[in-house]
């Protein structure tokens, strides 16, 4: 009996015995949601191996647990790469797990997030099937895009067993650089530069100095380089830690809980001096002890959400709480791909 077979067949037990399950690869990502006690662990860390990969087309097909540092290795033979820059957590994310949290890198706003990637799945659903969904096999004809509904979904709408996905070559090049500003001022260029056609692959801000990085064509960069060294008085810096740093989601550090927003990117938050800020400001890290509802008022008046990513209390809600009507969907899609309830029930919201 191959791993496929044997996750379908843990699926249909926990079905009929009523038992629901954590859905989990390597445990990278267990800081996220809510804490959950009860359940039967399903473990996909073993479900692994590239099943296949065409340089040519630029798309990469994985087993769920397929560790990232593993996919990025094959892409690094032909100079190809996984624009989202996701978290690599020491080495021991897998793709599944990227996918199912929807995290990315600090090249996201112009390189994609994971969801944006991702042509098509494999999936066990909540009667036990193994279907495929997206541009391979299978049109859903509920009308949903099971593939990217998966996307930060946390496991709760199903077990993720194999991942399409598209990459890209790498840039030619890559350069760093930096000016001391203040986190408003740093906001203001970010969207400023951002509305130019350079080649910008990173925008952060973090300790009163505004971090750019570029990636493409030689000429490109060294003409960009030189034009902001001119026009801003930017400085080259050596900047590879710190945006390794900012992948991982570890630039602030302490025991207090880490706090995630994605906002509108010119937004001016309360709290933006104490604050990493990237994506060119659409997200912002905090670290401290807040309480979600008083955050949650904040990041909608920025026009967006709050979660609270790892520490503090996580039995209680960890994600700013949606709209009724989005309350409504989210629950409808959670009956149509798991009826019965059994996967990862209450890491999301405590009502799902």
């Amino acid at each position: 009996m191959d791993k496929t077979t044997q996750l379908v067949a843990q699926v249909e037990h926990a079905i009929a015995t009523g038992q629901p399950l954590s859905v989990r690869g390597n445990g990278t990502k267990d800081h996220l949601g809510r804490t959950t006690s009860g359940l039967t662990c399903l473990d996909l860390s073993e479900h692994t191996g590239i099943i296949s990969y065409q340089p040519v087309e630029l798309v990469m097909t994985a087993r769920a647990g397929t560790r990232l540092d593993e996919i990025i290795a094959h892409l690094d033979e032909h100079n190809q790469m996984l624009p989202c820059e996701s978290p690599l957590f020491g080495g021991a994310a897998t793709i599944g797990g990227t996918l199912a949290s929807n995290v990315s890198g600090p090249a996201r706003p112009w390189g994609g997030s994971i969801r944006d990637l991702v042509l098509g799945t494999q999936l066990i659903n909540g009667q036990g099937e193994l279907l495929r969904f997206g541009g391979q096999v299978m049109k859903n004809v509920a009308g949903y895009d099971v593939s990217r509904l998966q996307a930060g979904a946390l496991g709760t709408l199903g077990v993720i067993t194999e991942v399409s996905f598209k990459v890209l070559p790498k840039p030619e090049t890559t350069a760093y650089l930096g000016l001391a500003l203040t986190a408003e001022d740093a906001v203001i260029l970010m969207n400023q530069l951002a509305g130019t056609s350079a080649p910008i692959s990173g925008a952060c801000w973090y300790v009163g100095q505004l971090h750019m990085r570029l990636s493409g064509a030689e000429a490109a960069v060294t003409q960009t380089m030189a034009q902001w060294q001119r026009d801003y008085t930017m400085t080259e810096e050596n900047g590879s830690h710190c945006w390794r740093s900012l992948r991982e989601q570890n630039l602030l550090l302490g025991a207090d809980p880490l706090w995630r927003f994605s906002v509108r990117s010119s937004a001016v938050l309360p709290h933006d001096a104490d604050s990493v800020i990237d994506w060119c400001g659409s997200q912002r890290w905090l670290r401290g002890e807040y309480e979600l509802e008083a955050l949650s008022l904040i990041a909608q008046e920025a026009g967006g959400s709050v979660a609270k990513w790892q520490g503090g209390d996580r039995q209680a809600e960890v994600f700013s709480q949606p709209n009724a009507v989005l309350k409504h969907l989210q629950r409808e899609v959670k009956h149509a791909l798991d009826p019965h309830g059994i996967f990862n029930p209450g890491r999301l919201y405590g009502w799902m």
